[in-house]
């Protein structure tokens, strides 16, 4: 998988008038900062490049769980970046706030989903909720983000930096409100992007996840057949961090090879 940076103009390890910059970045010709982290083996010797773009809350600290031997053995190199706002990176003022493609996030919203998968569902109501207080009591969310009682995404961090700063605040509303918001598509209506229809995306759930339910997973890779949906039995939200998993990823997504545990089961069907 052969990939590509756009439109970077210069590395940049920061100036005396910003910031301490632990991360090298990238500077992008509008004059923002892209930091960056590289893992594996040394790109000039690479069989295959790999970019991580991390999720809510999290930053390219996040921990991707390989065996170093697989690694080397399929010349794996690794590409991880602080998203805009997160981390070491700059904020986009101009962001595009029409589109949230972030896997495994649903909107209840979209109109392809049945009624009767998503009427009774009790995560939509918190849903609901949770994005009312984002948009018009976002002091609530911001005490969520700085808050030390409970855990958020960032106690999954290798080494966790600024994410519960206020400077990363407006970053995680505006995803929020992105995600669930009004979407003006439909995602489930996609044609496939790749060309020759081939089968290149790949959608991973857990079974146990309490936050995205299966069974709106299951329901899009059902209308979207280019899709390769795989089932975790025992996974929830943060099934990423579990062990075997990454490597179970990087087989399918590189090697084709479908491990029968992830295979979704039958005992419940999609609408």
């Amino acid at each position: 998988m052969a990939t590509q940076v756009v439109a970077p103009v210069e590395i940049d390890d920061g100036s005396p008038e910003d910031p301490p910059v632990r991360s090298p970045r990238v500077k992008l010709r509008d004059g923002r900062h892209l930091a960056y982290r590289e893992r594996g083996v040394p790109k000039a010797k690479s069989n295959c490049n790999i970019i991580i773009v991390h999720g809510f809350g999290s930053s390219k600290e996040m921990i991707f769980q390989v065996p170093q031997e697989l690694i080397e053995e399929l010349g794996i190199y690794f590409l991880l970046y602080d998203r805009a706002g997160y981390g070491e990176s700059d904020p986009n003022l101009k962001r595009l706030a029409g589109v949230a493609m972030v896997v495994p996030v649903i909107n209840y919203q979209w109109p392809s989903f049945p009624n009767s998968l998503i009427r009774e569902d009790y995560r939509r109501t918190i849903v609901k909720l949770a994005y009312w207080i984002a948009k018009y009591t976002p002091g609530l969310l911001h005490w969520w983000v700085t808050q030390k009682w409970f855990p958020s995404p960032s106690s999954m961090e290798d080494k966790p930096e600024r994410l519960r700063d206020r400077s990363v605040y407006d970053t995680l509303r505006t995803d929020f409100l992105v995600c669930y918001g009004h979407w003006d598509f439909d995602p489930m209506e996609l044609s496939n992007p790749l060309p020759q229809n081939e089968s290149c995306v790949h959608i991973w759930q857990g079974y146990e996840d309490k936050i995205v339910p299966f069974e709106l997973q299951r329901c899009i890779s059902k209308k979207l057949p280019w899709i390769q949906y795989h089932e975790v039995p025992d996974g929830g939200h943060f099934l990423v961090h579990y062990n075997g998993l990454c490597e179970a990823i990087l087989r399918s997504l590189l090697l084709g090879e479908e491990h029968h545990l992830y295979r979704p089961s039958a005992d419940k069907t999609v609408p």
